[in-house]
């Protein structure tokens, strides 16, 4: 198997769950783009949505099937308040979920929000070579995920492990180092 030495790009979706939020104030959407091209993968769409289940349904089960998006980030409806519903509508979506992702989210929320990170519902998947993540909706959650864990995790010359090989960009296996964890 051969291990990648160059970065490669992602074509990566955006979508926004909030039941307030419109594109002008849309501060977390907006972060995840700079975050994602700063870093030098590409915006292959956005979108932002009431939290509503199958509207959320509809747009990732059509990111989901075009081959050209390689993940998927969504911002909001994680908390366990109101029309909070982004991780019943988008598991079952999931032909696999990555529990670490959620797990190592609250983890490293905890050093920023204390015991609050309980209430999150961060959840990730992986669904036809294409891996989904759901932040919560605030900015500061957004970043620390994107600067935490997403970095990283999308970069193709992390080791021991990232997820560009499970991606449509990648070559179907997961990226391995030395220790072929993963």
């Amino acid at each position: 198997m051969s291990v990648a030495a160059e970065f490669t790009p992602l074509n990566i979706a955006v979508l926004t769950l909030s039941d307030t939020r419109t594109p002008e104030t849309d501060t977390s959407g907006d972060a995840l783009v700079e975050l994602l091209t700063d870093a030098g993968h590409q915006l292959a769409a956005r979108e932002l949505i009431p939290d509503d289940v199958y509207r959320m349904r509809a747009v990732v089960s059509q990111w989901i099937a075009d081959p050209g998006i390689h993940a998927i980030i969504s911002t909001g409806g994680t908390g366990l308040t109101g029309r909070d519903s982004t991780p019943e509508a988008l598991i079952p979506l999931f032909d696999r979920v990555i529990d670490g992702f959620g797990e190592t989210f609250r983890q490293v929320s905890y050093e920023e929000i204390g015991s609050s990170t309980v209430q999150s519902r961060a959840v990730a998947g992986l669904a036809n070579r294409t891996v989904v993540f759901c932040l919560p909706g605030s900015t500061g959650a957004c970043r620390t995920g994107w600067n935490r864990i997403l970095a990283e995790q999308l970069d193709s010359r992390h080791r021991p492990c990232n997820f560009v090989g499970v991606t449509g960009a990648g070559s179907g296996h997961q990226v391995h180092g030395q220790h072929g964890n993963g």
